[in-house]
């Protein structure tokens, strides 16, 4: 039966997470799914990460790399590189997979090659492990497909990032993941579905997304302009605009109480013309709200 059973390679690049990392590694190792290549690179942490892994690998033996610090796109591409899975999940060093997940998915993507990624439903925890509270998680978002407009238009839900289980071949077609793009989940997204391939997000819970201090999103520069230069690839839609209007008042909301140099940066990339509630509303706290800690 597993000789059936495609090979799924899962890539755990490893970056100064040592207090999540063995639960990460774990939750792979402990999936109900039997046929997983599992590729770990510690991508030049200045913690204990690489030991720790390494007490796990002796023990599990999985496949184990360090190296010095080259990004999480070029150790993907590099770690996809030397992979034998026809269908590739790249996984954040600090989340949590729920044991079924896998098996899930592969049998989902059996016989739909139209699908070049498969995702599913999370919910949030914290530095601890602890539940964030139920208004805040995202276990019971619907079915959905989603193509490239859904995608840059935002239509639909995204695909949540520790869900993602994409396709060798759609992958390939893409060239891979974008070294220059650092944020890799929105753009390979945007790649895939651009190429033809759908995305199938399932009602079905897969993993716990850890929220910390160190979380890339809440360096907001970071993710701005990342997300820009995503977005920027795709100019010759005729929404374009729009989308980027759209993108930078919804970040000038987001800091207008807790980085203001950053939201009069912001504000003065969008036209008048381009102004939403969430621009007014942005303007309203950077000038009446008090100043918030992130």
């Amino acid at each position: 039966m597993t000789d059936q059973q495609p090979v799924v390679t899962v890539i755990i690049a490893s970056y100064n997470h040592a207090p999540y990392i063995e639960q990460s590694i774990l939750s792979v190792l402990n999936q109900s799914y039997s046929n997983i290549e599992l590729l770990v690179v510690d991508d030049g942490s200045s913690d204990d990460s690489a030991e720790r892994i390494r007490r796990l690998q002796e023990q599990h033996g999985f496949d184990f790399r360090v190296q010095q610090n080259q990004g999480l796109t070029n150790t993907l591409n590099g770690a996809i590189a030397r992979s034998k899975g026809s269908l590739i999940v790249p996984f954040g060093s600090d989340d949590i997979m729920l044991p079924e997940r896998i098996a899930t998915q592969v049998a989902y993507m059996d016989g739909k090659p139209e699908v070049g990624i498969c995702a599913g439903n999370i919910e949030l925890i914290d530095s601890e492990g602890n539940l964030f509270p139920e208004k805040r998680q995202r276990r019971d978002v619907p079915f959905r497909r989603l193509d490239f407009d859904d995608m840059f238009l935002e239509r639909k839900p995204y695909p949540p990032a520790p869900t993602l289980m994409i396709r060798r071949e759609a992958l390939e077609k893409v060239g891979g993941f974008d070294p220059n793009i650092r944020l890799e989940d929105l753009l390979i997204e945007l790649k895939i579905t651009h190429a033809g391939y759908f995305i199938d997000g399932l009602n079905v819970l897969m993993a716990r997304y850890r929220k910390h201090a160190t979380n890339s999103y809440k360096n907001h520069r970071f993710m701005i302009d990342n997300i820009l230069r995503t977005y920027a690839l795709f100019s010759d839609h005729p929404l374009y605009d729009e989308v980027r209007y759209k993108f930078l008042s919804s970040m000038f909301l987001k800091v207008s109480n807790r980085d203001r140099t950053l939201a009069r940066e912001l504000l003065a990339q969008i036209p008048f013309k381009a102004w939403n509630k969430k621009t007014w509303r942005g303007l309203a706290r950077l000038y009446f709200s008090p100043l918030e800690k992130d």
